[in-house]
């Protein structure tokens, strides 16, 4: 088991997040909100030039780690795109993206991209996009659903792992930016950083942070060796990716303050747009029900048993 993203892969993401810091960085997901419809137009021609479009993360492990290499630096910037589901899409369907639903409202965050999407559920049910709802707060769009087929078993762990690979960018940069702040500012004549409530909540973040990531490798191994049980890995990533979180969340606003819910504070934007992400296709109690139902008497293998 290597759990390492190869150098290829690190440095892919690496040049991404630069490119998404050129082409407006934190602007993108303001600009995004303001005009959603633009969404396309402004994220689009970056992730054409960085050959997005020309990964193959079903067939081939390399682009599976470029793409979750991807989608972390997106997650970074927040940026204003459904890139994930869009790296998820099954090779067997004439589809741009496929979005993983549950519940009995399916929605996706992909209100404002021209797309044809497909829709999977748990189970394997696979689904046709014929129509999206009104926009609603995160670029999420209530999704009307024609039913396919019931092929989709190979679809759920991508479309659960990779989003994963999106929200642990977020925490990468809340992380980073709260880390930043409590070493800028000062109280009592010295700076936040150096006093040990301030330390412990950090290194709890941090914890969360750091083994979501070692979690997050597994999955995407357990995905490029077609292990048995990677939907359990999936659905088990998932879940300890919305229980860090609400740890990193948590930890990043308090330490931050009320400025920390502003729009002139870049955790404030992170926060917000991490909710579609943690919420779809189900939360944290719909996760760990699903979970229990997939792992049933056997329980996990591997970093999750």
């Amino acid at each position: 088991m290597i759990l390492d993203l190869s150098d290829d892969a690190v440095e892919f993401g690496r040049q991404a997040r630069h490119a998404f810091e050129s082409a407006g960085g934190d602007q993108l997901v303001a600009r995004a909100e303001a005009a959603p419809q633009t969404r396309e137009a402004l994220v689009g021609p970056v992730l054409a030039a960085l050959g997005a479009w020309e990964l193959d993360p079903r067939s081939d492990a390399d682009d599976l780690e470029a793409a979750a290499a991807l989608c972390r630096s997106a997650g970074y910037w927040a940026l204003p795109y459904p890139l994930a589901e869009r790296l998820s899409a099954p090779a067997d369907l004439d589809v741009d993206g496929l979005i993983v639903v549950g519940g009995a409202r399916p929605a996706g965050a992909v209100a404002g991209v021209e797309s044809r999407w497909a829709a999977v559920s748990v189970d394997g049910a696979r689904y046709r996009v014929t129509g999206l709802g009104p926009p609603q707060p995160g670029f999420v769009a209530e999704l009307e659903l024609s039913p396919l087929d019931e092929a989709g078993g190979r679809d759920v762990a991508p479309g659960l792992v990779l989003p994963c690979w999106t929200l642990l960018g977020m925490l990468d940069r809340a992380v980073e930016l709260t880390v930043a702040h409590v070493t800028l500012r000062t109280q009592f004549g010295q700076s936040l950083a150096s006093f040990q409530g301030v330390q412990f909540q950090l290194t709890d973040a941090e914890v969360e942070r750091t083994g979501l990531d070692i979690l997050a490798k597994h999955a995407l191994w357990s995905i490029a060796t077609d292990q048995p049980g990677a939907i359990e890995d999936a659905l088990a990533l998932r879940m300890a990716g919305l229980e860090a979180a609400d740890v990193v969340f948590r930890v990043c606003h308090q330490l931050h303050g009320a400025v920390g819910f502003c729009d002139e504070t870049t955790l404030s934007w992170l926060s917000r747009y991490s909710q579609p992400l943690r919420r779809l296709p189900f939360g944290l109690s719909g996760t760990r029900d699903h979970l229990t139902r997939a792992a049933g008497h056997h329980g996990l293998a591997g970093l999750f048993a």
